[in-house]
């Protein structure tokens, strides 16, 4: 809810101009984002924006730390796996609510969310007894998972499981005959039974990076 003063304008704070980028970037994407655009939003001069934030880089970097705060941390007290499972899990619902935040996330200055979980992510696998190098490459896989999932999920669009098996059968009949790509008939012709949710398929790859890990980390002992 915003304030506004005794003369009517509305009460700018950095935390509200934040929220109000973020909540612009969801439902308009960045391509058409801007300080006049948000400053519209909010119902004053783009000069007043510059009183909370320096320019655009700097309300971008605050806009991604927002979504990183909405990322579960893992505790170094809990079991490394089903820490780690609930934060990737967490980061995929994120992402997928600030779907332009995809890209951003690891490029931006980092404010004290960002921090946050980063460090407890490194600290959960430390303690769960990783080698910083092992702790590192499996830091690396998980997010190369979670954030080239998100993009993908994006990219493809598909918001049911029988989107993907509809979207199958356009490409098949738009391709025409397929007789020399066999499976790729059997996916047209059974993808729309089966379905494809997103969901279960990020969970599936997940947990077989997880199990791996988990190899990793008790082979060493």
């Amino acid at each position: 809810m915003t304030e506004t003063t005794n003369t009517g304008r509305t009460r700018l704070s950095r935390p509200l101009v934040l929220q109000a980028a973020v909540a612009l970037a969801d439902e308009d994407g960045l391509e058409g984002f801007s300080m006049r655009r948000l400053a519209q939003e909010l119902g004053v001069v783009p000069m007043a924006l510059y009183k909370h934030v320096a320019n655009k880089d700097e309300l971008l970097d605050g806009m991604v730390d927002i979504v990183f705060g909405e990322i579960e941390s893992p505790s170094i007290d809990a079991d490394w796996r089903s820490a780690m499972r609930r934060r990737a899990i967490s980061a995929r619902d994120a992402l997928k609510r600030h779907s332009w935040a995809i890209g951003l996330m690891e490029t931006r200055n980092p404010g004290p969310a960002n921090l946050e979980n980063h460090n407890a992510v490194m600290g959960c696998l430390r303690e769960a007894g990783f080698t910083f190098q092992t702790a590192i490459h499996a830091y690396s896989v998980q997010d190369a998972y979670i954030y080239g999932f998100a993009l993908q999920e994006k990219t493809l669009g598909f918001d049911t499981p029988g989107d993907a098996g509809k979207a199958a059968q356009r490409r098949a009949r738009a391709i025409g005959a397929l007789n020399a790509y066999p499976y790729l008939v059997e996916i047209a012709t059974k993808l729309p039974e089966a379905g494809y949710d997103n969901a279960v398929e990020f969970a599936w790859g997940l947990d077989l990076i997880l199990d791996g890990l988990e190899r990793r980390r008790t082979s060493r002992r």
